[in-house]
């Protein structure tokens, strides 16, 4: 008897999980892994059912995870955002995992559409101001809503106003202590003079995607934002830690007048404002930019750890090297800069 290849017994499972669950023949066509992703093995397949085919993705747990994230936290992400921002529909959570190994949910598929790397110049073309300001005005109404009227409030509970910085600070210097393989000066001062300068309170607690940037949204290369995706870091609390990480330089495409690789930073927030009903203050700012470089930092730390324990994955060693290297330098510039300005 012949044993089917991983990906041929992959989509016999996926067949018997997805006929049991919808109550009828499913037939899986075309599965196939796509590249990239260490928090999540992503897989585009079509579904046949009763004589209609469906575009999917599957987003299964892998072994071991670059990111510790919650598959349900991302499913009713796009849960709560499904028809109110371009995002895929939701289809199927499975957080026990034994149909497929591992926990795992389905949503529907966005075909044709571009999703642009962090080393592209110039990604969007003539299309950069349109697609910057859809970007901010998108963000913007993810902040504006009110989570306790979303789904997510099922899994993600609402820091005080007042915590939401030390919350998120905590977390990914945690996250640095454990996994750091050689001294980092540079995040250890960054993470000290946050400490010492904490940010106001949120003006409202929202929902916070947690890594809104060009690269996690998909554009029809016309000027048209077709999904944001890549909820699996969402959580609830001071929406300026979204924009701040869209600020940060290593998304800018090496377009140092722009940020995301769109539009002027002004023009940005003057969006995000108007969007949201919220207002941006300077030094709050200024207080979740170096902080997004600190939550990079962690990022590419654990990045590294990685690839040195398994060494399989070259995305990896590029961002446990380079791109940590260059957060390094946003680091120390921003550091520099924030004692300029008065910062202790």
């Amino acid at each position: 008897m012949t044993t089917p290849a991983p990906g041929e017994a992959l989509g016999r499972r996926l067949e018997r999980y997805l006929g049991e669950h919808w109550g009828e023949r499913v037939t899986v066509r075309d599965l196939t892994r796509i590249p990239g992703g260490a928090s999540r093995e992503t897989y585009r397949f079509d579904a046949e059912i009763g004589g209609r085919v469906r575009g999917m993705i599957l987003r299964r747990d892998p072994v071991g995870g670059l990111i510790d994230t919650d598959r349900q936290t991302e499913f009713l992400a796009y849960r709560s955002f499904h028809g109110i921002v371009p995002v895929p529909e939701p289809l199927v959570l499975e957080t026990e995992g034994g149909a497929l190994e591992r926990p795992f949910f389905i949503m529907s598929r966005i075909d044709d559409g571009q999703v642009p790397s962090v080393m592209n110049l110039e990604p969007y073309g003539e299309h950069a101001a349109t697609i910057g300001r859809e970007l901010f005005a998108i963000l913007g109404r993810i902040a504006r809503r009110d989570p306790a009227t979303l789904p997510i409030r099922e899994c993600c509970a609402a820091p005080a106003a007042a915590d939401c910085w030390r919350e998120a600070l905590d977390y990914w210097a945690r996250v640095i202590e454990r996994d750091e393989r050689h001294p980092q000066p540079i995040v250890h001062a960054a993470i000290r003079r946050l400490r010492r300068n904490p940010p106001k309170p949120a003006e409202k607690i929202s929902v916070v995607h947690g890594d809104y940037r060009s690269g996690n949204v998909m554009h029809d290369g016309h000027g048209r934002i077709l999904a944001v995706l890549d909820w699996e870091m969402a959580h609830l609390g001071d929406a300026i830690e979204d924009l701040a990480w869209c600020f940060d330089p290593l998304w800018n495409h090496f377009d140092d007048n722009n940020v995301a690789g769109t539009i002027p930073e002004a023009e940005a927030i003057a969006i995000w404002e108007r969007e949201s009903g919220l207002r941006v203050d300077p030094a709050t700012l200024a207080w979740w930019k170096l902080f997004s470089a600190v939550k990079g930092c962690a990022i590419w730390t654990t990045s590294a750890r990685e690839f040195m324990t398994n060494g399989s994955d070259l995305v990896l060693g590029f961002t446990g090297t380079y791109t940590a290297r260059r957060h390094d330098r946003i680091m120390a510039d921003r550091l520099a800069r924030l004692v300029e300005e008065g910062w202790s």
